[in-house]
C-alpha cells in the first residue's frame, strides 16, 4: 500500500510551508497519522513533528449543459497536514 499520493500544491498550502514548515498531502483513506509519519519522513528525508489528518466526503456535481443537466459525482479522499522540524535541502 503506497500511503502518499500526491502533494497539496495551493496557495494556501505553499504560504504555510514557507512560513509554518507545513506541507500537505493527500494520502490512502486508510492510513493511519503513523503510517503517514513514517512515510513522510522516509521520502523527504526531514523530522515530522505534527500530522493532522481530514476525511472529505464525495460531493455531487451537477452543471446545465445544451443537451440538458449533467450530474456526477466527486470520489472522497482523505488529507494530512504535517509540520517538520527542518526544512529539506536540496
Amino acid at each position: 500500500m503506497s500511503t502518499i499520493i500526491k502533494p497539496v500544491i495551493t496557495e494556501k498550502m505553499t504560504g504555510q510551508s514557507d512560513k509554518f514548515n507545513r506541507y500537505g498531502f493527500y494520502v490512502d483513506r486508510r492510513a493511519n497519522k503513523i503510517e503517514v509519519k513514517n512515510a513522510v519522513e522516509k521520502m523527504y528525508s526531514v523530522t515530522v513533528v505534527d500530522v493532522r489528518t481530514m476525511n472529505t466526503p464525495g460531493k455531487v456535481k451537477r452543471r446545465m449543459t445544451r443537451s440538458g443537466v449533467l450530474a456526477g459525482r466527486v470520489g472522497k479522499y482523505k488529507k494530512s497536514r504535517c509540520s517538520t522540524e527542518t526544512r529539506r535541502c536540496n
